[in-house]
């Protein structure tokens, strides 16, 4: 079978090779999928990055988000699973044509939702769900999403929107980047603006509950700033590659940093919440809400081409797997 592996750290077009391999043996409890879609995820190119050095050993396969069929189980597994369309978590490994997994971190597709749709219901629409639910108060009245142009950005707008919560876009219009969708946020703020404070002050009636950041850096302290006494910075993401610089003196009365990390999260929760958060993304799926718009296709062969295309051009890609 075809198997992709990140040999090293560095750019991922670079350093990420197609190989023959033989799928991985069973052990108990496990099954095997026969991927049939997966993407290249910001995660993926981070972490391939060696951003996360700390956490990350080379070689490895990638691959966070996929969609894929059981064609073999255990066993001690449920025969019954066999057949079943799954979305496989609990790790990266979905840039291979089969893949051995837990037969725990496998959770069902409904055959009403497309292997493409499936692919993209994981990492952002999960992490959106779970961030609003435990970040954003009863009554929030404003939040900042920053990188507003990204997939997860959108998807946050949709879920404050539906709660009645101004969804503030924030952007600094870089080259390479997606733009924002007008249509889902309350407001979109261009930081190139020289009047953007205002602007955003304006569209959120005064300082803001929640800013969350997937972007890192040096901004935490101007983040802060636009925070509420009380308020929070959620920080979920590593856009620039660059750990989130603040400081104790940068926080003012109450306010507070918090991290997520959807790992973290999904392994401290127990199987019937995160098939709730799956039942959830895929409700809002069905009511043309959390979708991802795909725009390129690319086959496993083809790895070097969709890598390429990530890093270059904005916009999802979908990579269909088998030959």
């Amino acid at each position: 079978m075809l198997r992709a592996l990140a040999v090293r750290s560095g750019r991922a077009s670079s350093v990420v090779e197609l190989v023959d391999a033989t799928p991985a043996s069973m052990a108990p409890g496990d099954v095997t999928v026969r991927m049939l879609t997966t993407t290249v995820n910001p995660s993926d190119l981070i972490t391939i990055s060696g951003a996360y050095a700390s956490r990350t050993t080379f070689p490895f396969v990638p691959g966070f988000e996929g969609a894929g069929e059981i064609v073999a189980a255990a066993p001690d597994v449920d025969r019954s699973l066999v057949g079943q369309r799954v979305v496989p978590i609990g790790g990266a490994g979905n840039w291979q044509e089969y893949r051995t997994v837990p037969a725990s971190w496998c959770f069902p597709i409904p055959p009403d939702i497309p292997d493409a749709a499936a692919t993209f219901a994981y990492i952002n629409p999960v992490t959106a769900l779970l961030m609003v639910d435990s970040h954003v108060p009863d009554g929030a009245r404003a939040v900042v999403i920053t990188a507003a142009g990204s997939a997860i950005g959108g998807h946050l707008a949709d879920l404050l929107r539906a709660r009645g919560v101004a969804a503030i876009g924030l952007t600094t219009g870089r080259a390479g980047r997606s733009p924002a969708d007008s249509g889902r946020f309350t407001a979109i703020v261009d930081r190139r603006d020289e009047g953007w404070r205002d602007a955003l002050g304006a569209a959120a009636g005064g300082p803001v509950d929640v800013v969350f950041d997937c972007v890192g850096g040096p901004d935490g302290p101007l983040l802060m700033s636009l925070l509420r006494d009380g308020g929070e910075l959620v920080h979920f993401g590593l856009l620039s590659g660059t750990p989130l610089a603040i400081a104790a003196q940068d926080r003012h009365a109450g306010q507070a940093v918090r991290f997520f990390r959807l790992r973290d999260r999904v392994y401290a929760m127990r199987r019937s919440e995160i098939e709730d958060a799956f039942a959830r993304v895929f409700t809002q799926l069905r009511a043309d809400r959390l979708g991802t718009p795909i725009a390129a296709e690319f086959t496993l062969d083809d790895l070097g081409g969709a890598l390429r295309r990530a890093e270059t051009t904005p916009g999802k890609v979908l990579i269909r797997i088998g030959r």
